[in-house]
């Protein structure tokens, strides 16, 4: 009977990513801080864990690929808005690899995002809105964004008092006519600066 022996020698573990990977995900970490990267990191780890979760690398995926992980996400509940938000990220992962050399081309150059209901009648933006905006702005152009934030949270108070209070149109007062009711007087005679003609009785 053969016997196995146990052997400490220790087994390198595979990198989860490669190298064009660390340096994509360290250059386009690089232009965000605050909310902003921390939306990101969000973003790309579930993303990161969604290919450990089904063997592919990062720079593997193709366009079905991340089809599937937008399923997965609708399936698990998320918002749209998040799900735009985190579809977004990784197209701009893609988009910084494909600018630095590190990928062929863009796998989420074409995904389909959900489609989001602009027409709400919400006063303002909720949270979700609000990260997919702020994704947005470092993505995209930054001060056209922060403009339409702006223009946004301007236009909610007075979308919330024009619900609140109805505009009422004031009906022209109709002029009251005093002359009926009213006696007519006589304008009172100025003094004349003529002398009065004398009387012929009063004359000798």
């Amino acid at each position: 009977m053969a016997t196995t022996i146990p052997s400490a020698a220790l087994v390198p573990a595979a990198p989860v990513f490669s190298q064009a990977e660390r340096l994509a995900l360290a250059g386009f970490l690089a232009g965000y801080s605050g909310l902003t990267r921390e939306a990101c990191e969000l973003d790309l780890r579930q993303d990161a864990s969604w290919c450990q979760h089904h063997h592919l690398q990062l720079f593997q995926a193709r366009r079905a690929d991340i089809g599937c992980f937008t399923r997965d996400l609708e399936t698990s509940g998320r918002a749209r808005a998040t799900i735009t938000r985190r579809l977004c990220t990784v197209a701009g992962f893609c988009r910084y690899g494909v600018e630095e050399e590190l990928l062929d081309h863009s796998p989420a150059t074409h995904v389909r995002r959900p489609r989001l209901d602009y027409g709400s009648h919400a006063t303002g933006l909720d949270r979700n809105e609000l990260g997919a905006l702020l994704v947005a702005a470092g993505l995209e152009d930054q001060a056209g964004a922060v403009r339409d934030l702006v223009a946004g949270y301007k236009r909610a108070p007075a979308r919330a008092t024009a619900t609140a209070r109805p505009s009422r149109r004031r009906s022209p007062r109709r002029a009251v006519s005093t002359c009926a009711s009213s006696p007519k007087t006589a304008s009172p005679a100025y003094p004349s600066t003529r002398s009065p003609a004398a009387s012929p009785d009063a004359t000798t």
